[in-house]
């Protein structure tokens, strides 16, 4: 019964056929969502998270943005906190219209197959049946959404580890989801990466063909991998074994579609000599990668190299503000220290977003042509921290994310 029902849910959710069109949704706070209306306030009692049920595909989503009574501050974030509107400002009448593209997606593949989620991606709002906005801010005021289709969009497929991934909670934080803020509504950003994954489990997980499934000729795909595949003993592993055949494997699947593929050196974790200096611990693996970048014509970004600068600017102590590094009693329910040398706090994430964005300007100029908000951005000098501001979301956890 179980797998008939799992059958059921896959084909109603690949069968159902977009909405044809524009739908715009006046946010009431008395408005709860329900499975009837489709659309209303969810997850949390306070008006904060606003759904709205749609089939899997790409929606343009406008919101109009200010308030008539007050100035406000706004924030928007997009399912598992994909950042879209930052910290913007309008004065008591000022309304705001910002739009941008939105994936949603679900694990399924076809009627029988589907991807082989963690248990705990399958309560993950980048997996479910609807589009959820996180209406955030110090003080936010969003007066209405509006959906609709987006077909005549590019769509940039990530694929990754919890360094890309989309972090559902704070204070966790990750590259692809910072990297949403800053295209136009020309593009869609689908992160499928995933914490823990390396390119052959990724593979295995049937995440890259759930990714090619929708993916169309002329779009494009970001792969970083390294951290977990490092970690891979045996007979045919290591990085001039099966992580090269993983990124071969990549490169042939998304040429077949006609899709452009961008290799993406591993960030580095957080560990330096005795002279400062920061210390490359994937060994040959990013090596392999700008072998084969090499050999099959692929463009790569050097984000080993990027992230080395980024973190000998802040020093070895400075550079802490850039990882999950919180004292005791940070956050709610935290009984002990966070200390972590590999994954990325907002600011980190947000820094290392820039870093692939300025990557973009050669490895792939005809996307870059979809960046706005950003003129430049040299890793040698990062932006202040003190002058980052991030308003956290309601989602804290406190358990490190799979991978290191």
């Amino acid at each position: 019964m179980k797998t008939k029902r799992l059958m059921l849910a896959a084909i109603a959710a690949i069968g159902l056929a977009l909405p044809s069109a524009a739908e715009t949704y006046i946010l009431d706070k008395a408005q709860r969502y329900d499975t009837v209306a489709g659309h209303g306030y969810d997850l949390v009692d306070a008006p904060v998270y606003y759904s709205v049920k749609v089939p899997d595909g790409r929606y343009r989503v406008t919101f109009e943005i200010g308030s008539p009574k007050k100035a406000a501050e706004t924030t928007v974030r997009a399912e598992s906190r994909r950042l879209l509107v930052e910290n913007l400002a309008t004065r008591k009448g000022e309304t705001v219209r910002k739009s941008f593209v939105v994936d949603k997606r679900s694990p399924y593949i076809d009627a029988e197959t589907s991807v082989r989620l963690k248990p705990r991606e399958k309560g993950k709002l980048d997996w479910d049946d609807r589009l959820t906005f996180e209406l955030g801010g110090e003080n936010p005021a969003v007066r209405s959404i509006t959906v609709e289709p987006a077909e005549d969009v590019t769509t940039v497929y990530l694929c990754g580890n919890s360094t890309v991934v989309d972090q559902e909670e704070e204070p966790w934080a990750s590259w692809g989801q910072m990297v949403t803020r800053f295209f136009d509504d020309k593009v869609a950003v689908a992160n499928y990466a995933e914490s823990g994954e390396s390119a052959n489990t990724f593979i295995a997980a049937r995440r890259l063909k759930r990714a090619l499934r929708d993916a169309r000729k002329g779009d494009w795909m970001f792969v970083e991998f390294g951290h977990n595949d490092q970690k891979q003993k045996g007979p045919g592993k290591g990085a001039w074994y099966s992580y090269l055949t993983s990124l071969k494997t990549f490169i042939d699947e998304a040429r077949l579609k006609g899709v452009n593929i961008v290799l993406v050196t591993p960030t580095r974790r957080r560990v330096f000599d005795e002279y400062g200096r920061s210390v490359n611990t994937h060994e040959e693996f990013p090596d392999a990668m700008r072998w084969i970048a090499e050999k099959e014509n692929v463009p790569l970004i050097e984000l080993n190299g990027m992230t080395a600068r980024l973190y000998q600017a802040r020093g070895t102590e400075g550079s802490k503000c850039a990882f999950v590094h919180y004292p005791m009693g940070s956050f709610p329910g935290q009984e002990k220290a966070l200390e972590d040398n590999t994954h990325f706090n907002p600011y980190g994430a947000y820094q290392i977003a820039k870093c692939v964005i300025e990557g973009m300007r050669t490895a792939s100029p005809a996307l870059f042509e979809h960046i706005v908000d950003f003129t430049e951005y040299n890793p040698s000098e990062p932006d202040d921290p003190a002058a980052f501001k991030w308003v956290p979301a309601p989602a804290v956890g406190l358990v490190k994310p799979d991978g290191n």
